[in-house]
């Protein structure tokens, strides 16, 4: 960005804020807040989010009740970003070292994060996740995601998004780029898993979407300065043929999951409910409901209040236990393999959740016909 954002009459393409050269992060925050696109700051010279507080820090912390994010502070990165024009001066007013990023999901965005690094060339089946590539065609001086992208968009019959001068486009410190798309339908689109595996586009290109955030243009760090490219500064319309590369390769959560709802139970979790006695009294269908509510998360990769429903189906259950409706051993199986069919991996996280809530529930016992 230069020294200040200026408009430009001269193409109604750059009818916002034109971006160029380089600004200070307090300048650059507040021209994509204009745009809509929820910002959080980088640490300083860096392209990640600035640590959380000690606080925030702690093991068991829950993010969804976080004292800091409903008091504007900075904690959990793109969670906390804001289009809040007083936080943002607040934040880049007293830190001007801060760098900007942006929350991809929130801000409608899909980003196309293409790397240009010196690594060995993977085998044929990681270049284009599934697309096949004959071993009779020649890859010499195929060397990175630039290279990739740009063979998947030949094979499509398309410009290569690195080279769609119709959209924003940033050139990154080592060498890479940020290709900005909008995506108008609101899709939740999702980020890659990583650079070659099944939910990635292609070898050494990723997507920001949900689930992630970008770095700002304008942006510098040591290493150089995230630099626009041409002299469009506003994301296109994300193009039809990518939209369907990406749902193609994963970045789009699955139809099947969709149609279910978020009232649906998976086979795992419908078993839970079973073994803590949903159906044989009303103590035992008031657990399985609050159950019931913590499997349906897993249809809902963010933002379907986990951590909340969790605490609730807990609190529930000490409750009904302290009661005598259930045992404390049947609850906490019922609950444990609920949350893990929700969010697999998050053992430890959910362990500190039940048992918070269950010791809450335990000192109130909930007759049965109780209010939840």
């Amino acid at each position: 960005m230069a020294a200040e954002l200026r408009v430009s009459r001269s193409d109604r393409r750059h009818d916002v804020r034109t971006v160029s050269g380089v600004a200070q992060p307090l300048t650059t925050a507040r021209w994509c807040a204009r745009q809509g696109w929820p910002v959080h700051p980088l640490a300083p010279g860096r392209k990640t989010p600035v640590g959380n507080c000690e606080a925030c820090r702690a093991p068991g912390h829950d993010r969804a009740g976080c004292d800091c994010l409903r008091a504007g502070r900075w904690c959990h990165g793109f969670h906390a970003a804001t289009l809040d024009v007083e936080r943002i001066g607040q934040w880049w007013g007293a830190r001007p070292d801060l760098g900007v990023g942006v929350a991809t999901g929130p801000a409608g965005l899909v980003v196309i994060d293409i790397d240009a690094h010196a690594r060995e060339l993977p085998g044929r089946d990681r270049l284009l996740p599934g697309v096949g590539i004959s071993s009779a065609v020649d890859l010499t001086g195929l060397a990175n995601g630039f290279h990739t992208l740009g063979v998947l968009a030949a094979l499509r019959g398309a410009v290569s998004p690195a080279d769609d001068e119709s959209t924003l486009r940033v050139r990154t410190p080592s060498g890479g780029m940020h290709v900005w798309y909008r995506d108008d339908a609101g899709r939740p689109w999702q980020c890659s898993a990583g650079s070659g595996s099944a939910r990635a586009l292609a070898w050494q290109v990723d997507v920001r979407a949900h689930g992630g955030y970008i770095v700002a243009p304008g942006t510098v760090t040591p290493a150089g300065v995230y630099r626009p490219v041409g002299i469009v500064r506003v994301p296109a319309a994300l193009p039809t043929w990518l939209a369907v590369e990406l749902e193609r390769t994963g970045h789009l959560p699955s139809a099947d999951a969709a149609l279910r709802g978020p009232r649906s139970v998976p086979p795992r979790a419908r078993q839970a409910v079973i073994a803590a006695g949903g159906g044989r009294g009303v103590g035992e269908r008031v657990l399985a409901g609050v159950l019931a509510d913590v499997a349906a998360c897993a249809a809902v990769p963010e933002g379907a209040a986990f951590t909340e429903k969790l605490n609730r189906a807990a609190y529930t259950a000490g409750g009904l236990v302290a009661a005598g409706h259930v045992t404390e051993a049947e609850a906490t199986r019922a609950l444990h393999d609920a949350a893990e069919q929700a969010r697999p991996g998050q053992r430890h996280r959910c362990h500190a959740i039940i048992r918070g809530g269950l010791n809450a529930g335990l000192a109130r016992p909930l007759p049965v016909g109780g209010r939840v």
